[in-house]
């Protein structure tokens, strides 16, 4: 039986790299702090993989055949993909993969009727899973990842209800399907509120973003699940806000935990409300909750 023995999710704007220092001090402390707590934290889980679900923005998918899910299959994870290194401002990277875990876990949702696709070829990846790698040192430490990019763009997207189910099914293939004695980690990466692209390209929904905080910090499930909707999610901002989504589907496969919300910032410049939390796997779910069908 293997263990999911870390849990975290953060936001992934470009501009945490790129414009990293020009934003205001107080933005940049909280930051490093929310992100350099991730990294220790890390350093110090003795994990084996870490499982990163980030979304897709439209770079490995064509928009008429458009995976829900598209799982990282690669020996080496290797970006940022060329489009985007001049916006994102870092150095190209390279991330041992798993694939054996990662073809386990393909097989295994696939078996618990969850309809997921993988690749063994390197994705394209932008700030999704580029900004946490760098911003942790993922690199450096040495853990292996498996990405997983999930489809928050094409309608009709997993609301919120189908992600936690699906992570529910992760958790059950994590338990019962990967190696004995192999220690996991889950990384959520996307949001806060933001709107790319749209109208409100500069607009960052501070109460929204303040409000889902609390609710994880609460660790309600059923709350969040009743309250964080699709249509919630878009008045925060259309076409990025529903990356919130992929912390959704980590909820579903840890159970109700205490959270520890490591830091929240908005410069309009970045575009996208900056927060992070930390779930407590040391203990355990201080709930029960089970998704209703």
């Amino acid at each position: 039986m293997a263990t999911t023995a870390f849990a975290v999710a953060a936001s992934h704007a470009p501009g945490l790299i790129g414009m990293f220092d020009q934003a205001p001090a107080e933005s940049q402390r909280v930051v490093s702090s929310a992100y350099g707590s991730i990294a220790k934290h890390i350093r110090e889980a003795d994990l084996d993989v870490i499982i990163m679900v980030a979304n897709d923005h439209m770079a490995n998918n064509r928009i008429r055949e458009y995976p829900d899910f598209l799982i990282g299959m690669a020996p080496e994870h290797r970006g940022p993909a060329e489009f985007f290194k001049d916006w994102l401002g870092c150095g190209e990277y390279v991330v041992p993969g798993r694939p054996d875990i990662a073809e386990t876990i393909f097989n295994g949702l696939n078996r618990r009727g969850i309809r997921v696709s993988a690749t063994r070829e390197n994705l394209n990846f932008d700030d999704n899973i580029s900004v946490p790698v760098v911003k942790t040192e993922i690199e450096a430490s040495g853990v292996p990842i498996i990405p997983i990019l999930q489809n928050v763009t094409v309608p009709p997207i997993p609301d919120q209800h189908r992600c936690y189910e699906i992570g529910q099914q992760l958790a059950d293939v994590i338990e019962n399907d990967l190696p004995d004695g192999l220690r996991v980690g889950l990384f959520a990466t996307g949001g806060m509120s933001h709107e790319p692209g749209g109208i409100r390209d500069f607009w960052i929904d501070e109460d929204f973003d303040k409000w889902f905080l609390g609710l994880l910090a609460d660790g309600n499930h059923d709350k969040v699940l009743s309250e964080v909707t699709p249509e919630r999610l878009a008045q925060a901002g259309i076409g990025g806000t529903e990356e919130l989504l992929s912390w959704i589907l980590v909820m579903g496969a840890i159970g109700e935990r205490f959270c520890e919300v490591l830091g929240y910032t908005a410069w309009d410049q970045w575009r996208c409300g900056i927060g992070a939390v930390d779930w407590d796997m040391t203990s355990e779910p201080t709930g029960h909750h089970e998704e209703q069908s």
